[in-house]
C-alpha cells in the first residue's frame, strides 16, 4: 500500500503503472474526488429516493418542472468533424489484443470499455489505461505468447472513444481522505490526462461514452467535471465531447434535459438497449402488470422498446445530436448455414434502426461489421455522413404509456434455464477478471447477465408461472440452478470449472436471485470477489 499526499494506492504497482499513476495524475484524482464525490453521493441517494417512489406504485413520467426545456428552441454545440460519421461502431474491453483488432476493424468508431465488458480488476484498469495511451500514440502492438502471432495497428484505424464506469461503481484500490474514489472519475481522469495532448495534436478531442445516467442532474454533474478539467488544463470548452447511453428507464423521460445539461459537450445519445431492458425490470420491479417474458422475445419489436428508439431519434435530431442504435451481440458461426441465419438477423435489426433514422449502430464482433455497413451504406449515400435530416416530426407524440407498455410473450422453462446458464457463466468469468464472454453464440456482457437474473427474481416475487404451469419459486430456482450448474460444468470441463471460480459464482447467483430485496447491480457484490 502506497500513500502519497491524500491519495492511498492499495493496488500493487506493477512495472509501467508508475507511468499512469504519476504525481500529476495522483494530484488530479485528489482534486476531482474532493470537488465532485460529495455531490455524487447526493445524486446516488436521490436515485434511491426516486426508486422508493416507484416501488410504492408511482410510474416514471416526463418532469413538469422541466417542460420549458422540452418545449424550448435550442440546439447542442456543433458536432466535431471526426464524430459526424459513426455508421458502425464496435465495442469491447480495454484488453491490448482486442483494442488492436477493434481499431483495425471495418468500422468508424471503437468504444474502448472500462464498464460493462470489462471486469475492473486493479491490473485490468491500469493496464487498460496503458493500452489506450499506446493506441492513441499509434505505438500499440502485441505478441501472442501462445501462437507467437504479432498484432499491430493498420493505417487509418477507427476513432477511439473511451467508456468510463457507471456512477454507482467505486475503485477500492484508490482512496482519497480514507474513502474510495468513484470508478468513473478514475477512468475519466487518467484517460484525459494521458491522452489529451496526443489527441489535440492529431486534430481531435477527448471523447467519452457516459453510461447508466438516470437523470439530467447526473448529466449536469458530468458537465461540471468536464468544465473543471478543461479549465485546469487550459483547454477550451468542448475539448471534451460525450455520447450518453440512454440505458435506464428514468433517463428516457429526460433526454431533452440531458442534452441541454451537456449541450456544449454532448454529440449523441445511444440506445443501450440491453441495459435499458434491465432497468425496465429493476425500476418497475414491484409492478406485477409489467413483468417481462423470456429475454429472447424482448426484442426491439416490443412496443416499449420501439417507442424508446423512435423518441430518442426524434429528440436527438431536433437538437442537432446524433442518435446511435443498439448492439448486435451475435458472434459469427463457423457453420455456413448457421452463419447465414445470424447475418440475416443482424441485417433485419440494422435495417430497422437505419429506416427509423438512427445515425449508426453497434456490433460486438468484427465479423458483423460488413453486414452492418451494408445496411447503413444504403441510407448514407452521396457523401451523406448521418441521418440528422430525419426529424420524425410527423410522428404521433410518444407518451409515457408508450414507454411503459407491458410486453407480450411467454415465460418458458427453457428460457429460465438458459438465463441461469448464461448468468452463471458470465458471473464466473467476471469474478475471474473477464467482462466480455462468448456464450451460446452471443457476446455477453454485464447488461445481459443482469437481465437474466433480474427476470427470474421478478418472476419469483410476483408468483409467475411458466408456460408449462410450474410456479416460479425460490426453491424451483435453486433446484434449476443446481441442475444447470452441472450442465455448464460438463460443457466447460472440470479444469475450467475450478479455474474460473464457478462455485463462487453459483453461490453469488443463488444469493442475489433469491434475496428478498433486488440487488441493484450484480457487479457490486461481484466486485468484492474480484
Amino acid at each position: 500500500m502506497t500513500t502519497i499526499s491524500a491519495l492511498t494506492i492499495r493496488g500493487a504497482m506493477h512495472s509501467g503503472f508508475e507511468q499512469i499513476l504519476t504525481p500529476e495524475a495522483q494530484q488530479f484524482l485528489v482534486e476531482l474526488t474532493r470537488e465532485f464525490r460529495p455531490q455524487l453521493k447526493a445524486l446516488l441517494a436521490a436515485r434511491q429516493s426516486r426508486q422508493q417512489q416507484f416501488d410504492a406504485g408511482a410510474l416514471p413520467d416526463f418532469l413538469p418542472e422541466t417542460a420549458s426545456i422540452r418545449e424550448g428552441d435550442w440546439s447542442v454545440a456543433a458536432i466535431p468533424a471526426d464524430l459526424q460519421d459513426r455508421r458502425v461502431e464496435i465495442t469491447g474491453p480495454v484488453d491490448r489484443k482486442m483494442i488492436i483488432n477493434a481499431l483495425n476493424a471495418d468500422v468508424k468508431v471503437f468504444m474502448a470499455d472500462f464498464e460493462d465488458s470489462q471486469a475492473p480488476s486493479w491490473a485490468g484498469v491500469i493496464e487498460g489505461q496503458i493500452n489506450l495511451r499506446d493506441a492513441n500514440l499509434g505505438t500499440i502492438s502485441y505478441s501472442d505468447p501462445q501462437s507467437g502471432k504479432q498484432y499491430a495497428l493498420r493505417d487509418n484505424p477507427a476513432l477511439l472513444i473511451a467508456r468510463v464506469r457507471g456512477l454507482h461503481l467505486w475503485e477500492k484500490h484508490l482512496l482519497v481522505d480514507g474513502e474510495q474514489v468513484p470508478g468513473s472519475l478514475v477512468d475519466f481522469a487518467l484517460y484525459f490526462l494521458h491522452n489529451y495532448q496526443t489527441r489535440l495534436a492529431n486534430g481531435s478531442g477527448v471523447y467519452y461514452y457516459l453510461p447508466k445516467l438516470q437523470s439530467h442532474k447526473e448529466a449536469a454533474w458530468w458537465d461540471s467535471v468536464f468544465r473543471f478539467t478543461q479549465a485546469k488544463f487550459n483547454q477550451p470548452v468542448g475539448t471534451i465531447r460525450a455520447t450518453v447511453l440512454i440505458e435506464t428507464l428514468p433517463a428516457v423521460f429526460e433526454m431533452d434535459e440531458i442534452l441541454h445539461a451537456l449541450r456544449e459537450h454532448i454529440v449523441a445519445l445511444n440506445c443501450g438497449r440491453w441495459d435499458y431492458i434491465f432497468s425496465y425490470i429493476k425500476t418497475l420491479k414491484n409492478h406485477a402488470d409489467r413483468v417481462l417474458p423470456d429475454r429472447q422475445v424482448v426484442t426491439m419489436d416490443q412496443p416499449f422498446l420501439s417507442a424508446y428508439s423512435r423518441l430518442l431519434i426524434k429528440t436527438c435530431h431536433k437538437r442537432g445530436a446524433l442518435a446511435m442504435g443498439g448492439m448486435a451481440a451475435f458472434i459469427p458461426a463457423k457453420d455456413p448455414a448457421a452463419n447465414e441465419a445470424i447475418l440475416a438477423k443482424v441485417t433485419a435489426d440494422k435495417e430497422r434502426e437505419a429506416s427509423n433514422g438512427h445515425d449508426g449502430t453497434w456490433v460486438a464482433h468484427p465479423g458483423l461489421a460488413a453486414t452492418a455497413n451494408a445496411v447503413f451504406n444504403r441510407y448514407l449515400t452521396d457523401g451523406k455522413l448521418n441521418q440528422l435530416d430525419v426529424s420524425r416530426s410527423e410522428d404521433a407524440p410518444v407518451t409515457a404509456a408508450d414507454l411503459l407498455a407491458p410486453s407480450s410473450g411467454e415465460r418458458t422453462e427453457a428460457g429460465m434455464r438458459t438465463n441461469i446458464r448464461v448468468a452463471l457463466q458470465y458471473i464466473a468469468a467476471w469474478v475471474s477478471g473477464k467482462g466480455c464472454v462468448p456464450i451460446y453464440g452471443l457476446m455477453e456482457d454485464a447488461a445481459t447477465a443482469e437481465i437474466c437474473r433480474t427476470s427470474i427474481w421478478q418472476w419469483i416475487k410476483h408468483g409467475k408461472t411458466l408456460s408449462n404451469g410450474q410456479l416460479v419459486t425460490k426453491d424451483l430456482f435453486a433446484q434449476m440452478l443446481q441442475q444447470e450448474s452441472e450442465v455448464v460444468r460438463t460443457e466447460v470441463g472440470e479444469e475450467q470449472w475450478q479455474a474460473q471460480n464457478f462455485a463462487k459464482a453459483q453461490q453469488l447467483l443463488l444469493q442475489i436471485t433469491t434475496a428478498d430485496e433486488l440487488v441493484d447491480f450484480l457487479t457490486l457484490p461481484a466486485y468484492e470477489l474480484l
